[in-house]
């Protein structure tokens, strides 16, 4: 049980800090919530999603899962995403991936793990309409690298196509959604080239991101 210890004395650690440097941050806290972005991405415990932007509790509403994926049938993405769209309305939905994503590489593999198989069917389905791209590359680190990278523009066009973005949008408000990737060997984000703001830009931006190699903003 020590290492639980460790977390509470940690956390109490930080709180201290926190208030410390600003005074009153937890009561300010607590009355509201004003995100002004939704992040939606992995679970993987490397990829700590405030951190890796500089944002402080209650700017960054967040939403994981293994392999950052985003389908019509997953009603606790569709939750949050309609919380995050509809009641705290929020202007940017962010898909970020992540290099070395063990999803996507166990999804590529196609070696049986159990449950997770199931949700992994979902990317195998992107590598599927990617096969001859896919082929074409050497086995091993390019070809799952490739995969991170066109794994998070499907997703993004997912968030797009739901009802609640497309609600959103006809109704005039104001709402991008992004494609971004994290390398773990460098901390630093890169843009995939997908910042669709409206229905006309989505298609636009899939061709656009499928062809252009993601960089450094």
């Amino acid at each position: 049980m020590r290492e639980l210890a460790d977390l509470f004395a940690g956390n109490r650690a930080w709180a201290e800090s926190v208030e410390r440097a600003q005074p009153g941050f937890f009561e300010e806290l607590a009355r509201q919530q004003s995100p002004r972005f939704l992040w939606i991405g992995c679970s993987d415990s490397r990829v700590p999603a405030n951190e890796i932007v500089g944002l402080r509790p209650g700017e960054l509403f967040v939403h994981r899962n293994v392999a950052n994926v985003v389908v019509h049938t997953d009603l606790n993405c569709l939750s949050v995403l309609q919380y995050a769209i509809d009641a705290l309305k929020v202007e940017h939905v962010i898909v970020c991936g992540h290099y070395g994503c063990g999803g996507v590489q166990a999804a590529a593999a196609g070696a049986p793990l159990g449950l997770v198989d199931n949700w992994l069917r979902h990317v195998q389905d992107v590598a599927d309409r990617h096969r001859d791209e896919l082929a074409g590359l050497e086995a091993g680190a390019a070809r799952n690298d490739r995969l991170c990278e066109l794994n998070v523009v499907e997703q993004a066009v997912n968030v797009c196509r739901t009802s609640i973005v497309q609600d959103a949008w006809r109704r005039g408000q104001r709402l991008t959604v992004h494609a971004w990737l994290y390398r773990l060997q460098d901390g630093r984000l890169r843009f995939a080239h997908f910042a669709a703001g409206g229905p006309a830009d989505v298609a636009r931006d899939y061709r656009i991101a499928i062809a252009t190699p993601p960089t450094l903003p």
